[in-house]
């Protein structure tokens, strides 16, 4: 009976991508299946082959296209930047500020209370 084994794990990978890695198994018949994030969000979305025989030739078809798409990225990105539109930075925090200023928010609180905690720890040995 055929093993299964892990091929491409999907958290953090953008939707084409993932459905290009779909596609070129689908292209070269290697039959495979996915797992996804859970309702909770705290399983392992990922692409598996139903026959870890299947992984060699899987695996260099697979670092093939992520070679092509990362220069294909890159020289995408070169244009943009030329061209004066690629995103920054700042166009990301003007197009969610109110994400951003949460998650200011919650970072400055988490080094005030860690701050705050060593210096009273510290304060300690006064009294």
């Amino acid at each position: 009976m055929p093993q299964s084994k892990i091929l491409f794990r999907l958290s953090g990978v953008p939707d084409d991508e993932a459905e290009d890695v779909r596609k070129l198994l689908m292209d070269n018949y290697i039959d495979f299946y996915e797992t996804a994030a859970g309702n909770w969000g705290v399983s392992m979305p990922a692409i598996w082959l139903n026959d870890a025989d299947d992984y060699d030739r899987a695996r260099s078809l697979l670092d093939e296209y992520q070679q092509a798409r990362t220069v294909r990225m890159r020289s995408e990105y070169e244009r943009l930047k030329r061209e004066g539109k690629h995103k920054t930075w700042l166009d990301a925090v003007r197009e969610k500020p109110l994400h951003y200023l949460f998650h200011f928010f919650i970072a400055a609180l988490v080094i005030y209370l860690s701050v705050r905690l060593v210096v009273d720890i510290g304060n300690m040995g006064n009294y």
